[in-house]
């Protein structure tokens, strides 16, 4: 589904929230019968948890890949643990990119299997009991705040500076998947993603967490869109990320196509876009996560647009996490 308008910050949500308002309630209170149910279990490892309390859209998987890098620069063999979203596989398993696509296993364990070895798996203690056998000495959670079943030993809860958090009420009234300040209260650090234009230092000021700053920056291949023209969709929680990227590296945006969250792209509506595109001397450009998704044979026909995470202040990162992989029980629970 593409993200309400009546879900952004600065809104109640008027008449329509409202309404969904008794359907939000609801999904809290499932949430909450459904974690006090579950027991979490320790696996041997670390574990990292890279969550949020809203639904997608946070720079929850860049900030993953970030954290694997720097985890691999201090010689940490660390594997991802993802559900998979929108993938019909149910694991666990190992992601492979040369054999797996974006229908069976989702989007976001292609991309983060390009970094490291990706587990995927609906149970995620099975998940994690899969990595550590297969070598894993971390493992980090591309989401999963909101799941019990394994002890996080640090959970960061990213936070989009341009989104925050939204109207501040549940789904489907609003974007949060659980009351802010519960989520808020399990954090030990959040990551705002972005310039703050929303409020967000000021939402967290009570916390004792620290606050940990990144920005998304274009990846250096993007960079040679400079001044070239573009037809730019994307079928992602916010679009409008995706188009500010490019408007940064400098492309000549002459159509912006906005799909719903993790769109199954058709070959017809792709060739399209890259008719489009061609009728006006430009091309077709899109996410690194949408390209995952297109159809093999409209890859060729579209340039995906990277980007990273890279963090203000590494060293308060690095003073994190430190104590964690250290000091992190390895007994399994």
């Amino acid at each position: 589904m593409r993200t309400p308008e009546f879900w952004n910050p600065g809104s109640n949500g008027g008449a329509q929230a409202s309404l969904l308002a008794p359907l939000a309630w609801s999904y809290g209170v499932a949430g909450q019968i459904r974690r006090s149910f579950v027991t979490s279990r320790r696996v041997g490892v670390p574990v990292i948890c890279v969550g949020n309390v809203t639904a997608g859209g946070g720079g929850k998987t860049p900030t993953a890949l970030a954290l694997a890098k720097l985890m691999q620069d201090w010689g940490v063999a660390a594997h991802f643990l993802t559900r998979g979203y929108g993938g019909t596989a149910r694991g666990p398993m190992r992601v492979d990119p040369k054999r797996h696509n974006a229908r069976t296993v989702g989007d976001e364990p292609l991309l983060l299997a390009r970094r490291a070895p990706t587990w995927l798996s609906r149970n995620r203690p099975a998940g994690a009991r899969a990595a550590v056998a297969d070598g894993a000495e971390a493992i980090i959670m591309d989401d999963g705040l909101q799941n019990p079943s394994l002890v996080k030993d640090v959970s960061l809860i990213v936070v989009d500076g341009g989104f925050g958090f939204g109207n501040e009420r549940l789904i489907p009234a609003g974007p949060l998947r659980e009351p802010v300040s519960r989520g808020l209260a399990r954090a030990d650090a959040f990551v705002l993603v972005g310039p703050d234009e929303v409020g967000v230092v000021a939402r967290l000021k009570n916390s004792p967490a620290p606050l940990l700053r990144a920005e998304l920056t274009p990846a250096m291949r993007a960079l040679k869109l400079r001044g070239r023209a573009v037809v730019a969709f994307a079928g992602i929680a916010r679009p409008v990320k995706f188009f500010s990227t490019l408007e940064m590296i400098g492309c000549d945006i002459i159509r912006r196509i906005a799909f719903a969250d993790h769109r199954r792209f058709t070959p017809d509506e792709v060739m399209t876009l890259v008719e489009y595109a061609g009728a006006h001397g430009a091309i077709a450009v899109t996410t690194e996560k949408d390209w995952v998704r297109l159809p093999e044979e409209a890859k060729p026909m579209v340039q995906s647009v990277g980007v990273t995470l890279e963090w203000q202040d590494p060293d308060a990162v690095h003073k994190l996490l430190k104590p964690a992989l250290a000091s992190a029980e390895r007994s399994d629970g």
